[in-house]
């Protein structure tokens, strides 16, 4: 039952010595004709990439070209141990990571510990904390003419959760607050937000221009296999991991999480593993099947243009979808 706030819980537990970190908010709006909003994006980070951080790039994008949004702040909230999915480190080595990933990436990007290091609070919950602390606690936001404003707090997330959303709490999270769905390859968007029709008012779906498939698992078989991830993902991670020997062994991640047999979970929390079974087999389709893909796709377009050129057909921009526009 949820509070008298509307809120899923009563009270917020905080583990010790938290403190919600607002240095990067912005107290005072640009445009008081449009409505400010902080971006949440909930996962397990485990490690963080560049995809991680350029999703925040489009949202940004797609919010300042496609919408009457104002983002104030973008928030990374690790999952807690307790998620207990295959491949999670601690949340120690998580957290430090992603702090080094929103220091390196030169924006206002903070993380928020709050999720990873307590028991395990699903998504809905993560959504009323953020909205409790930055409009409850802050006192949200102000105009430049002193008006006060409160924050709507939205989901960030990749096309490819969409459809591992679960109904128990889906309402509060997409009915409440809303989600922005960034394009994932290999996930079609439009299928996939068809169960979700109910709360399409609150779904804002984001294409990407530039295609990136860099997900944590890839790094993870490519750490494994002794592979360089550098360029995946921000040289400080890159040199955290290496100093601290991450991610060599997938039966050696660090994680005080027991097994997650009979734990139900809520599948939102962190990227599809259904793709990618981590069975010896199953890596080295992951490693191969990208480059024969890539092989079909280049003599695709070899055949089509007879010399080789990559011909991008743009399509139009919907009140929901941001995508290029054709060249005129």
């Amino acid at each position: 039952m949820a509070s008298p706030s509307g809120y899923v819980t009563e009270a917020f537990t905080n583990p010790p010595n938290y403190s919600f970190p607002h240095n990067h908010l912005q107290r005072v709006m640009k445009d008081s004709n449009k409505t400010p909003i902080v971006l949440v994006a909930c996962g397990s980070f485990s490690p963080v990439t560049y995809l991680h951080l350029r999703m925040f790039e489009m949202a940004k994008d797609f919010a300042r070209h496609s919408t009457e949004f104002e983002i104030v702040g973008t928030y990374l909230s690790p999952v807690s141990d307790m998620y207990k999915k295959p491949g999670l480190l601690n949340s120690r080595h998580r957290v430090n990571m992603c702090n080094l990933a929103a220091d390196d990436s030169g924006t206002t990007l903070m993380v928020d510990s709050w999720e990873a290091f307590q028991a395990y609070q699903r998504t809905a919950i993560v959504l009323d904390h953020f909205d409790y602390e930055v409009n409850t606690v802050l006192g949200g936001v102000q105009t430049e003419e002193g008006e006060h404003r409160n924050v709507r707090i939205m989901l960030l997330a990749g096309s490819d959760l969409i459809s591992t959303m679960s109904e128990p709490g889906l309402d509060h999270i997409l009915g409440r607050y809303g989600c922005f769905i960034i394009e994932r390859a290999g996930s079609g968007m439009e299928q996939a937000t068809d169960a979700l029709s109910k709360w399409r008012h609150n779904i804002y779906l984001i294409s990407q221009l530039i295609q990136n498939d860099v997900s944590s698992t890839k790094v993870r078989l490519f750490l494994r296999r002794g592979l360089s991830v550098r360029y995946l993902l921000p040289n400080s991670v890159v040199d955290y991991i290496e100093q601290n020997g991450l991610y060599l062994d997938e039966n050696s991640l660090g994680s005080t999480a027991p097994s997650d047999k009979g734990k139900d979970k809520e599948p939102i929390k962190t990227e599809s593993s259904s793709h990618f079974v981590t069975t010896a087999i199953d890596e080295q389709r992951v490693l191969e099947t990208p480059l024969r893909n890539s092989l079909t796709l280049t003599e695709k377009w070899l055949g089509a243009t007879g010399r080789g050129e990559v011909k991008e057909k743009g399509t139009k921009m919907d009140k929901h979808t941001y995508s290029p526009q054709p060249e005129r």
